[in-house]
């Protein structure tokens, strides 16, 4: 259950997608979600719901549908530093998090200035390690591991949204553009991509 956009809401998507489970894609209005805020966990979405049981927080979502769809890694220390990794994402979307919020409508500004002023900052402060310290240490051409994971789809669909806003976005940083387009192929995303509301943010 989420907002009718991608943003936090979409990892989720891409995880049933790739994992060809079919799921009841929920999207909510501005007004469902003022009655609907006070019966949600924390007061916030997403929400999934498990034989009816909510759990909320996103990248609690993703890590549960990671481990029950085989996208956490290969081993317990592949998924411990998937998980650390996911962190570090959020961490590099907390920074861009207004520019997204402006995209999607939940937040008044100007849309270039926030481009310039946080996400290619935030872009160069993270994109090197994602680069160097996965990347290209890796080489399978996913973050961590031989198989694609959770943290791969959180980082595409950020990646994404800032493609769509500007189609040479982090034109420093090939790997990161060869990633988004290795995980926008795989069987299953590349279908769901193509019948997905269309959504700019």
């Amino acid at each position: 259950m989420y907002f009718s956009v991608r943003a936090r809401g979409e990892p989720a998507r891409l995880l049933f997608a790739l994992a060809g489970v079919p799921f009841e894609d929920h999207r909510l209005s501005r007004e469902d979600w003022k009655t609907i805020k006070p019966t949600t966990p924390y007061g916030q979405i997403p929400v999934l719901f498990v034989d009816e049981k909510p759990l909320a927080q996103s990248r609690a979502i993703y890590r549960y549908l990671g481990n029950q769809f085989g996208y956490s890694g290969e081993n317990e220390w592949d998924s411990a530093q998937i998980d650390a990794l996911g962190d570090e994402i959020e961490d590099f979307r907390a920074q861009v998090r207004p520019f997204i919020r402006i995209t999607n409508g939940m937040l008044e500004g100007d849309l270039e200035k926030s481009y310039n002023e946080l996400v290619i900052p935030a872009t160069d402060s993270f994109f090197p390690i994602f680069e160097k310290k996965y990347l290209e240490l890796n080489q399978s051409g996913f973050l961590i591991g031989s198989k694609v994971s959770w943290a791969d789809l959180f980082l595409a669909e950020l990646v994404e949204t800032f493609t769509l806003h500007n189609k040479n976005y982090a034109a420093n940083y090939p790997k990161i553009r060869a990633h988004r387009e290795k995980v926008y192929s795989l069987p299953g995303i590349k279908e769901w991509i193509e019948k997905r509301p269309k959504t700019s943010g």
